[in-house]
């Protein structure tokens, strides 16, 4: 037997785990059901949380990724956070091959190093070391590690085992130790269907899901967070940016943002508030007051970013906001409601998720939130203001906060609201048309458009076009069906009074009808056409959701040309399902003239998977309604 010499061993145990880790880290390793549909899979990433104290927080995460098509380098992100109170200890970055070779090695000095906010902030003081990577082939994997010790444990990093739709999962994990105890609450989302290993005591939380295929995206379904699980975890006693927190719900929370992050930074320049008191002089109303101090804030400030203060949640003091006529969605909110004390008229700071219809969870009391506004009470009507606007109308929100749940900050603690929304019949366009079809095909028409609601939120900044970009908007984006459309003359009114936008048109459209020796034929529906049909599944496995319901009603008159005569037109048609209501019908007025009449409804809502079908064919008919031609006989 041969002997290997002792001095061989160490090398030889390199090369085992050199091999060992090749395959750990090759694609081909991918079990099958893992890689079938997917863009991305997860290898392995592994979170672990340490909180030595409340102001006192190391966090280490390791992934590692294996992006299989360019679809997948969105998932591929190799980068970290910090700012003046959180410190990076730890970054690399390896990427290796489909066979698990090395690629690029990136060590902490080859991150680039950039602001995290964009050129539209003023000043922050939160950065982010990231990896620029283009990828040179496909798949690719790598491994990204990195460890930031922080004494801001206001905000823990939150557990998303599911990146996202087209992600498989061979194992995430996600451990925090907290050897003092310090009391924390957490909060499952979404763990029903998931094979989630996970245990609990007071001083160490661990889950742990392994082998997960892919979630499929499915048109007009929940967004992701509402679908995949989620663990959300807080302390009780934590700090933010050094200032001391205490809170187990929401009222105790709004009771220390209020005295920590918006108590005396309300104080406002002597000559201001003579200002505004002579602006308001004469008028008992207090929602009257609020208008004028809302205008006078509009015309006085523009919207900037600024990302300092208490961890990006502390807005700067009113009396600069005055001096300089700029702020943030914090400052300016806090700015109005300045204003509005002095004059009188109560209000509140408020917190809210921007953009994506998303709840503050009323629940689960944390840090939440990416947006301010102010909310006035009104005797059960509450008034909602979006303070970084200069051109929204008094209380409208429109799509950007409207209908979900905020946090209002008060002296007495925080208080859950809704929004006010703008479902159904509240988003409602109305268009009337006199339409003149001529000899040759080309149509001549008069319209007028009246929108409330979000259609109103759609269209209120057409008023700020000049008349290029507003002729191109009609003629690329909204009339974009109709060929050899001309928008000859135009009036507009945004009447933000009432919120209601108008638009008068003059528009002519050649070539519209198609005609032979006999007949004159088109399409009736000339300027509201919905063409959206929802995709086919053979099999739907997520729930079907209607973001936005609206309701639109037209009534077009058609003149027709003197050469031809209506010898039919079609019956009233009629489609009403649990998803809303399609009707047109059809009126001869007399020899050459007809009205063409037509409501949609569709009604905003979450319904079972297994109505999809259901919806899909009332959409099918409505397209199919949509298209109807009509011909004129030739006389």
């Amino acid at each position: 037997m041969k002997i290997i010499p002792k001095i061989l061993f160490p090398f030889l145990f390199l090369s085992i785990t050199f091999f060992a880790q090749q395959v750990e880290l090759s694609s081909l390793t991918i079990p099958l059901p893992l890689r079938e549909n997917a863009n991305a899979v997860i290898r392995n990433n592994a979170i672990n949380i340490i909180i030595d104290d409340v102001n006192k927080m190391v966090v280490s995460k390791r992934k590692v990724i294996t992006i299989l098509n360019k679809s997948g380098d969105r998932y591929s992100g190799m980068y970290e956070s910090y700012d003046n109170d959180t410190k990076i200890t730890n970054l690399s970055a390896i990427i290796y091959d489909a066979f698990g070779n090395q690629i690029k090695k990136y060590r902490e000095r080859d991150f680039l190093d950039v602001s995290a906010v964009d050129g539209g902030t003023l000043y922050s003081d939160s950065r982010v070391k990231y990896v620029d990577y283009t990828p040179i082939s496909y798949p690719y994997t790598l491994v990204f590690e990195s460890e930031y010790k922080t004494s801001t444990t206001g905000f823990i990093p939150w557990w998303f085992p599911v990146s996202g739709y087209y992600v498989a999962v061979e194992k995430s994990s996600y451990t925090i130790n907290n050897p003092t105890a310090i009391p924390w609450r957490n909060k499952e989302t979404n763990f029903d269907g998931f094979d989630i290993e996970k245990s609990h005591v007071d001083t160490h939380l661990n889950y742990v899901l392994k082998n997960q295929p892919v979630f499929e995206y499915e048109n007009s379904t929940l967004p992701a967070r509402d679908i995949l699980p989620m663990v959300k975890v807080a302390l009780n006693k934590f700090s933010l940016k050094g200032v001391d927190g205490e809170a187990t719900n929401w009222e105790e929370f709004g009771k220390w943002l209020h005295k920590s992050l918006i108590e005396g930074r309300d104080i406002v320049d002597e000559a201001t508030k003579v200002k505004v008191l002579e602006l308001v002089k004469g008028i008992d109303n207090p929602i009257e007051k609020a208008k004028i101090i809302y205008q006078f804030m509009q015309n006085k400030t523009r919207y900037i970013s600024v990302q300092v203060g208490i961890g990006g949640w502390e807005p700067i003091p009113a009396n600069e906001v005055d001096k300089v006529g700029y702020g943030d969605c914090k400052g300016l909110t806090n700015y109005t409601k300045a204003l509005l004390d002095i004059v009188g008229v109560k209000s509140y700071y408020t917190l809210v998720y921007a953009n994506e219809k998303r709840n503050i969870d009323k629940n689960f009391s944390s840090m939440q939130g990416n947006h301010a506004i102010l909310n006035i009470p009104n005797n059960g009507k509450d008034i909602w203001l979006e303070c970084t606007s200069q051109t929204m109308p008094f209380g409208f929100l429109g799509d950007f906060t409207d209908d979900r749940d905020v946090l209002v900050v008060t002296p007495e603690g925080g208080i859950i609201k809704r929004t006010p929304s703008y479902k159904n019949e509240k988003s409602i366009q109305n268009i009337r048309a006199d339409i003149e079809l001529k000899t040759n095909g080309n149509i001549k028409a008069t319209l007028q458009r009246i929108s409330e609601g979000t259609q109103y939120d759609d269209k209120s900044y057409y008023d700020r076009y000049t008349e290029e970009e507003l002729i191109k908007n009609y003629k690329a984006n909204v009339w974009d069906y109709n060929n050899n459309l001309h928008i000859d003359s135009f009036k507009l009114n945004n009447d933000k009074e009432k919120v209601v936008f108008t638009e008068d048109l003059s528009i002519s459209i050649n070539n519209y009808a198609s005609i032979n020796a006999s007949e004159y034929l088109f399409r009736v529906n000339v300027f509201n056409r919905e063409s959206y049909l929802p995709k086919r599944y053979r099999t739907r496995n997520l729930p079907l959701k209607i973001s936005r319901g609206y309701k639109d009603v037209d009534v077009y008159t058609f003149k027709i040309p003197a050469s031809y005569k209506i010898e039919y037109l079609p019956e009233e048609r009629e489609i009403n399902s649990k998803f809303g209501s399609y009707k047109i019908s059809f009126q001869k007025v007399d020899a050459s003239t007809f009205t063409y009449k037509k409501s949609i409804l569709m009604k905003e809502g979450i319904y079972p998977k297994e109505d999809y079908k259901s919806y899909r064919s009332f959409r099918r008919k409505i397209v199919k309604s949509e298209n109807l031609r009509i011909a004129l006989i030739k006389k």
